[in-house]
């Protein structure tokens, strides 16, 4: 029973891989669209949402069967019921690389207000948070996860400065900027929402490896985590 239970762990455990990579391919292709104002990849990032959908419901449905059968404990218990956590957050990141999809097709058939130098930037940071996190849930790597989160203020700062420059520099100046400036700002903020969910789940697995409680307790990310 306890090598089956093994198993059935192992096979949440490629569930959330699963998720985690159509995630990344989403938010890849969502800015690959922007930069190429391409209509059709924007509307395959949306169109695929479904399916991202539809494996968190399954996710959550195993986690509660496998908590029902087999009533774990201690770290299985914790494992289980972040992955539930876990999922909700990868399905929002997916759904804000469906925002930013959107925004593409806003912008598609409009000029380009500014050649695209933080947005992008942005994006990486946030592709590169993402994944780490997952590699951080996957190993049970507390230390990795720790990184992602110190890693949010830069996100938090590049989103700063996107505003700002769309904000002083083109929509004060000129209110014909608005519906060519409004898109990118909301595209930013979507990033930002991305690494603050990439966040969330650092701070679950962290929970998940050491039963210890960080989420607004940054004090709590020292040597002695």
């Amino acid at each position: 029973m306890e090598r089956h239970f093994d198993e059935e762990l192992k096979d949440l455990n490629k569930e959330i891989l699963k998720m985690g990579v159509l995630a990344q391919e989403a938010i890849f292709k969502s800015i690959e669209a922007l930069k190429n104002r391409d209509k059709n990849q924007a509307q395959e990032v949306i169109s695929s949402d479904r399916k991202i959908d539809e494996l968190e419901l399954v996710i959550d449905e195993r986690c509660i069967d496998l908590i029902a059968r087999h009533q774990p404990m201690a770290g299985d218990l914790r494992f289980i019921t972040m992955s539930m956590k876990i999922s909700t957050d990868l399905e929002r990141i997916a759904d804000l690389a469906v925002d930013i999809s959107q925004r593409v097709l806003e912008l598609s058939d409009k000029p380009l207000l500014k050649p695209l130098i933080d947005i992008p930037k942005l994006a990486v940071l946030s592709q590169e948070m993402l994944n780490d996190v997952i590699t951080s849930f996957l190993n049970a790597n507390a230390d990795l996860a720790k990184k992602v989160i110190l890693k949010d203020s830069e996100a938090d700062s590049l989103r700063n400065l996107i505003q700002e420059e769309l904000l002083n520099e083109y929509i004060c100046k000129d209110r014909n900027c608005i519906p060519r400036a409004m898109p990118l700002l909301l595209i930013a903020r979507h990033l930002e929402r991305i690494c603050d969910h990439a966040t969330n789940i650092a701070e679950d697995v962290i929970y998940m490896v050491n039963a210890k409680v960080v989420k607004h307790h940054p004090e709590k990310l020292g040597n002695g985590m």
